[in-house]
């Protein structure tokens, strides 16, 4: 169904053109709960420190995504369609402090929230795994999945 909404449309018309400039991104997601352009979720192949605030600044510089609000970048084996399987990620690999960017820029001129018309803050967030060279010193943890036969009996237990 998401590919019939304009997000989905503008997504496949775009992804294209930020994929030449930042050749890293694996896919992109215009969600409708941030109406579009609001709201932006972004996986990338990460292969060195502090590379997903390159796409952050990279991709706000990029025309109509001046206007994005907010911007996840989380990695390359999130599907940025499925919104929990985002906001998983979110909760489990970021520390507020160390992985948000705050800045400010143009904001749409329909954006009621704004202190100012056409001028707001953005809010970008690194919900990649972290690499030592981000300052992250313990090893990253595997995730965590259940296999088929616990899967199998939650889905009996629960008549699933």
């Amino acid at each position: 169904m998401e590919d019939f909404y304009i997000g989905g449309a503008s997504v496949k018309l775009f992804l294209p053109i930020f994929k030449m400039n930042f050749p890293e991104i694996v896919d992109l997601a215009l969600p409708a709960e941030g109406v579009f352009h609001n709201l932006v979720f972004v996986s990338i192949r990460k292969t060195y420190p502090m590379q997903a605030y390159k796409i952050m600044h990279g991709l706000w510089d990029i025309g109509q995504m001046m206007f994005t609000k907010y911007l996840i970048v989380v990695d390359d084996d999130v599907d940025v369609h499925n919104t929990s399987e985002v906001l998983f990620r979110l909760c489990a690999n970021t520390d507020p402090q160390r992985d948000s960017l705050f800045t400010k820029g143009p904001s749409d001129v329909l954006d009621h929230a704004t202190s100012k018309i056409a001028s707001g803050s953005k809010l970008g967030i690194d919900a990649t795994k972290k690499l030592s060279g981000e300052g992250f010193k313990r090893p990253w943890p595997p995730l965590i999945k259940m296999d088929a036969a616990v899967k199998a009996k939650v889905k009996e237990l629960f008549n699933l």
